[in-house]
């Protein structure tokens, strides 16, 4: 297949790593607005494959002229531009996938007419009749979460007749203690997308509907396994909830999404750096959030300076994912409870094999994207605009393992037998 990725930032180079050793991949096309980045990449991973382009992607006929010939587009781009990039697949006849959707821009889910808007409010899914009659699929959210965990929130539904409640928990841990008695908030990816999930008041779906709750609500205590442990966790904003209740069915009642707290993040966020009103500042109008998104540090893009030798360095973060379903399944009540490591490794050794297959050792958001890419080509995605939980669950987990990539999980069953 010829693919289209948009976005050369930190998933965007380990996704170029991934399918430039893929033999199902013939050309891939990389496109930035930063030049400069595209082709440092390119040249880290070596690849005869790979071809460059300047695409700005509020521009969507530059969009369709770069994808011209191609079959899927991946975009690991801002999640403003989704639009635009499935306005271009459509033109040029591509399927299309992308790891994170909804309103990124504004702290209000329902800000634009986005897909999860219009799940919420009750609406049509906007292109999907367009994608049908063309015959394509537009894969949502085919990442790390959203994606992994809802195609493995899809695989026990699927063992369930009916489904009372899914609760999901990533929860994420520094495993080298700071000297720092203070230290400064420093997010991990996007600054304004990891504000923006603690900023906005979380949604649960509960009963058949939507509702908000306050931040920073529903603080639970969760247990990992070991070294990871216990970790504080609270209701937080997301995708799954939203777009699950509505694609999986199954007389869901409750759904909802925690995650680690970040009491810098809070901290911020309740002295009002999150807000776009303009203040008055000695006669200037400032908002704060612009303050904080220029003075807040940038994540560093590992992905051009690992090596072989970082990557079998100690761990310093580690993040573990949970989902728990309780359903029915004939007149038994059942309880699923499945854990795994979120970044697909859990000890240097696990990361360094990953580094050695794929060239980069972040992918635990690229990877799956790479899968519902190859599965839009094998003509095994539902067509239309779907989500990562519309993906036959069996299949994507035996395409990673055929990519020297199988998910590693932990599952307890438990069951109340009535004879």
């Amino acid at each position: 297949m010829k693919v289209l990725i948009i976005g050369a930032g930190a998933q965007g180079g380990p996704c170029v790593s991934i399918l430039s050793r893929d033999p199902d991949v013939r050309e891939i096309i990389l496109g930035d607005i930063d030049l400069e980045l595209v082709n440092k990449v390119k040249e880290k991973v070596g690849s005869p494959k790979i071809t460059t382009l300047k695409i700005d992607a509020g521009n969507i006929q530059d969009i369709e002229r770069a994808a011209q010939g191609v079959d899927v587009i991946i975009t690991l781009t801002l999640t403003v531009f989704n639009e635009n990039i499935m306005k271009a697949a459509l033109a040029v006849g591509a399927h299309y996938v992308d790891t994170s959707f909804g309103e990124p821009e504004k702290m209000d889910i329902c800000a634009s007419d986005n897909i999860l808007s219009q799940i919420i409010e009750g609406r049509p899914i906007a292109l999907d009749d367009e994608f049908k009659k063309a015959g394509l699929s537009a894969i949502h959210g085919c990442g790390g979460a959203p994606g992994v965990m809802n195609v493995l929130t899809r695989y026990y539904a699927d063992k369930l007749d009916t489904i009372d409640s899914i609760r999901m928990r990533v929860g994420r841990k520094s495993m080298i203690p700071s000297d720092d008695v203070v230290s400064a908030w420093t997010p991990t990816w996007s600054p304004f997308r990891s504000l923006w999930g603690y900023a906005i008041k979380p949604m649960v779906f509960k009963d058949g509907k939507y509702k908000t709750y306050p931040i920073f609500s529903g603080y639970e205590e969760y247990r990992y396994p070991k070294p990871i442990d216990i970790i504080p966790m609270v209701l937080h904003q997301h995708q799954e909830q939203i777009t699950l209740p509505y694609f999986i069915g199954k007389g869901i009642r409750y759904c909802d999404f925690k995650y680690t707290i970040d009491k810098n993040a809070g901290t911020l966020i309740k002295q009002g750096f999150a807000s776009n009103e303009p203040v008055d500042v000695k006669g200037c109008k400032v908002a704060p959030l612009d303050v904080l998104m220029k003075i807040v540090r940038k994540p560093v893009d590992t992905f051009l300076s690992e090596t072989a030798q970082t990557a079998a360095q100690p761990i310093s973060i580690l993040a573990w994912a949970a989902v728990e379903l309780i359903g029915k399944c004939g007149e038994d009540l059942v309880e699923y409870k499945i854990d795994w490591p979120f970044f697909m490794f859990d000890t240097p050794e696990k990361r360094l094999a990953i580094f050695n297959t794929f060239g980069a050792s972040n992918i635990y958001v690229a990877l799956p994207a790479v899968v519902g890419a190859k599965m839009c080509m094998r003509k095994d995605t539902p067509r239309g605009v779907i989500a990562s939980e519309c993906l036959d669950p069996v299949l994507f987990l035996k395409i990673m393992g055929e990519m020297n990539a199988p998910l590693e999980y932990s599952e307890v069953c438990t069951r109340k037998v009535a004879i």
